[in-house]
């Protein structure tokens, strides 16, 4: 009878050790990150810069010409061939490219479904609230920093649009801040981010701006992965994100 009792014991035992693996956070390797387009940029400090983002949706099978700053054009739903200087790639969803300021390109959507995508622009002040694409586009306009980004210094930057997926209920990644500056959207999930002890659940559509110096945090809560974009910018040759916050100037 007491092995019974102390067999039940340890079974008992080894399903509680199963049950608490099975409901332990995810770890942070398992974040996946993908770059969907990057560039590098030889200045950036020779005019003052902004953030920018608008949405452009394009009917099934129409074209459109796009005339921006520098950006980065990522494909929500649907397809759009885009063609620069005669040679043409197809966007599918979840796919990116960068434009160059002045590269102007001929939009085409695909046939069937409407083209739905984000551009996201560095964008000096006098293309800040000029349109950026031509009819039957349809530009929605999502977000502007209200200045010109900060802390930008001399030399070379790295541009680029990076997906990145937390997984569904991880805790908050430790604190930290950008060598340069973000933009980021939210695709799907729900991500809690913290800035100064304060924070607040960010959903599917939601914009969020990151200074330079800025120090956060950002978490996966909910009971589906966090999938957001980040539109960065930061010095060439230095991490776009460091933990904890700036050293301070001497």
């Amino acid at each position: 009878m007491l092995l019974k009792i102390a067999g039940t014991l340890l079974l008992g035992t080894a399903a509680l050790a199963t049950s608490v693996a099975a409901q332990s956070p995810p770890p942070s390797s398992s974040i996946t990150r993908t770059v969907i387009a990057a560039t590098k940029l030889p200045t950036v400090t020779e005019i003052p810069l902004y953030f920018r983002a608008v949405g452009v949706a394009l009917p099934p099978g129409e074209k459109s010409s796009l005339s921006a700053a520098n950006g980065i054009l990522y494909q929500l739903s649907g397809s759009t061939e885009v063609s620069v200087d005669e040679q043409a790639r197809m966007l599918n969803a979840g796919e990116g490219l960068f434009i160059a300021v002045g590269r102007n390109p001929t939009l085409k959507a695909g046939s069937g479904v409407s083209s739905v995508l984000l551009h996201f622009l560095l964008a000096p002040a006098a293309d800040v609230g000029r349109s950026v694409s031509s009819w039957p586009a349809t530009v929605t306009e999502l977000y502007r920093t209200s200045g010109p980004i900060t802390d930008l210094r001399p030399g070379a930057y790295d541009l680029n649009l990076t997906r990145i997926t937390f997984p569904a209920q991880m805790p908050s990644n430790a604190p930290h801040h950008r060598t340069g500056a973000a933009l980021y959207y939210i695709v799907s999930g729900t991500g809690s981010n913290t800035v100064d002890g304060n924070t607040e659940a960010r959903g599917p559509g939601s914009l969020i701006y990151e200074p330079f110096g800025l120090v956060h945090q950002w978490g996966s809560p909910g009971n589906e992965p966090l999938t957001f974009l980040a539109f960065n910018i930061n010095p060439e040759g230095v991490a776009a994100v460091i933990p904890g916050a700036p050293a301070k100037s001497q």
